[in-house]
């Protein structure tokens, strides 16, 4: 090598370091990372719509910041807490542990909610009785109403932002759904979630003794009550909508008189739906983006030399998504909605903390798949098959072929839960009783592939292997992962109309968006994975790296 080439590299290094320690200046102005997470809100959702928003909602984040318009879960199980955890901890379902919104206790055998916690009960709201059920009816299985993340077995972003200057930094998760406030509020964190029995924003005992005067005050006022006796109606002309004509597709689900068409009718808290039907219309999303402006004020985040972090979850569209799918009416509505209560929540904190001082990013937990019936009308085969059923089925084969009574101990989406003390007694071994259940699956409408832990020859090196790998957690995951075929539903009879929780794309695909001091504007197409986001972060304001992350930094937005 020259001299003179010598000498290049070396410029071009000292160059390079220069443009790290400026692009790292950038950051010195920011005082606020607003995390905001839209529950189901699949990656091609905000291009669909994109022509129906304001200037200052969605598109302030498309427009001024950095779009990655391929970026995926890499795990199978795609569903709330799931992405949440991974969203916050940069690690896979196998390190944080959160394999799926519920999973099978062998230790106590029964199926147990993901962030239940029986040291530490529900906090009462003071003035409200009762405490209460989430909308999803899956947390019915909960034998205890106390909550923690003590489940989250990684460290979240926030943990390591806190830990990095001695406590100084704040850390709040918000959203309808506790879950989604617990998973992104991390170990240091404190959460707050909605409880659709009283309509009042609540926590647990591991957060608080009491709750804070701000809470209070704005519990006190009761906005949840906003819409009792009213209608969701369309804010816009129907002829301006896209999916004007899926309005009453009877697939739809209607939560008992809340209706398939618009307007959609508000029931009364007497009976026991009202708040659930909050939650799927746009003024859930607008109370959980009020009590975050709450948050802002009483805890007067942004407002000093150290950086705070806000975790927003908007659980709507997730909502609507469930009972009349990703590609109705509603969810055009929901969409727009949310894009008008995002521009009102920017303007909010530009006037409050200071555009030059945030930065946002944006992203989703999961997917959604569209409604069996409707990819059936568009030529595709689809299923829907029970897991009690199946599992039933499975057990009288098993009986029948190896003589093993009851092998299947509890058979909850995704994975299948084998009862070793039953098959040990049978004298089979373990691997035919596998090798059983995935040959019968396979021949049955809606699955395409069961998975053992260990998976057979034929079943390595397929798509399917390494999503599957990423969600097992050796003390929490089944025996076999159970993948339901492309549009069809492992989902027992319900109220819920539409199921996500696959490996397929229509379930990983979600959007990533930074905007902010210091990025530069521009979409990226290259693939890039939900486990970046927390890493890109840590690099950003020189926090240690969240314990179990497994992504890489996302350069466009730190160069």
């Amino acid at each position: 090598m020259t001299s003179k080439s010598s000498a290049l590299l070396s410029l071009a290094s000292v160059l390079s370091i220069a443009a790290s320690i400026a692009s790292a200046a950038d950051n010195s102005d920011i005082r606020l990372i607003v995390q905001i997470t839209v529950d189901g809100l699949r990656g091609d959702l905000l291009s669909r719509y994109e022509p129906s928003f304001g200037p200052n909602g969605f598109r302030r984040l498309t427009e001024d910041g950095v779009w990655y318009t391929d970026a995926h879960h890499l795990h199978a199980n795609t569903e709330t807490v799931v992405g949440h955890a991974t969203l916050a901890t940069g690690a896979h379902p196998s390190e944080h542990g959160m394999i799926g919104n519920i999973w099978f206790n062998r230790a106590d055998g029964r199926l147990g909610y993901n962030i239940e916690d029986p040291d530490y009960l529900m906090l009462p709201v003071p003035g409200f009785k009762g405490q209460g059920d989430q909308l999803d009816p899956s947390q019915t299985v909960a034998e205890s109403s106390g909550r923690s993340p003590r489940n989250l077995l990684a460290s979240t972003f926030g943990d390591e932002l806190y830990k990095s200057n001695n406590g100084r930094s704040k850390v709040i998760g918000i959203s309808s759904k506790d879950r989604s406030a617990v998973a992104m509020a991390g170990h240091v964190g404190d959460a707050y979630w909605m409880s659709v029995e009283t309509g009042a924003y609540e926590t647990s005992s591991y957060y608080f003794d009491t709750y804070p005067d701000w809470v209070l005050k704005w519990n006190a006022k009761r906005p949840a009550d906003a819409a009792i006796g009213s209608n969701w109606v369309l804010h816009d002309p129907l002829d301006t909508y896209l999916l004007a004509n899926n309005d009453d597709r009877p697939y739809e689900a209607d939560l008992k008189g809340f209706g398939r068409t618009f307007p959609h009718s508000y029931g009364d808290p007497a009976d026991g739906l009202y708040y659930t039907q909050v939650v799927i219309g746009p003024l859930g999303d607008q109370l959980t983006a009020s009590f975050g402006k709450a948050a802002i004020l009483g805890e007067g985040l942004g407002l000093d030399d150290d950086v705070d972090y806000l975790s927003l979850s908007f659980s709507g569209v997730d909502a609507t998504n469930h009972f009349f799918g990703p590609s109705s009416l509603e969810n055009e509505e929901m969409v727009r909605m949310l894009d008008r209560t995002l521009a009102d929540l920017f303007a909010f904190i530009d006037e409050n903390v200071g555009r030059e001082n945030v930065l946002y990013l944006l992203s989703a937990d999961h997917g959604m798949p569209e409604m069996p019936e409707q990819m059936a009308d568009h030529g595709h085969t689809t299923a829907r098959a029970g897991q009690t059923v199946l599992a039933d089925q499975l057990n009288v084969e098993i009986r029948e072929t190896l003589g093993v009574d009851t092998a299947i101990k509890a058979f909850f989406r995704p994975y299948i839960y084998l009862d070793d003390d039953a098959i040990e007694t049978a004298n089979v071994n373990k691997r035919d009783v596998e090798r059983l259940i995935v040959d019968s699956l396979a021949s049955r409408p809606g699955v395409a592939l069961a998975m053992p832990k260990e998976p057979f020859p034929e079943q390595r090196g397929g798509f399917l292997e390494s999503p599957i790998r990423n969600n097992y957690h050796p003390a929490r995951s089944g025996d076999i992962y159970v993948v339901q075929s492309p549009y069809s539903f492992l989902l027992d009879p319900g109220a819920v109309a539409v199921m996500h929780g696959s490996p397929w794309r229509y379930d990983t695909h979600v959007p990533i968006l930074f905007a902010g001091p210091g990025i530069e504007a521009g979409q990226v197409t290259r693939r890039v994975a939900t486990v970046d986001v927390a890493v890109t972060l840590s690099r950003m304001f020189g926090t240690t790296i969240p314990s179990g992350a497994a992504g890489t930094v996302l350069v466009e937005v730190w160069k």
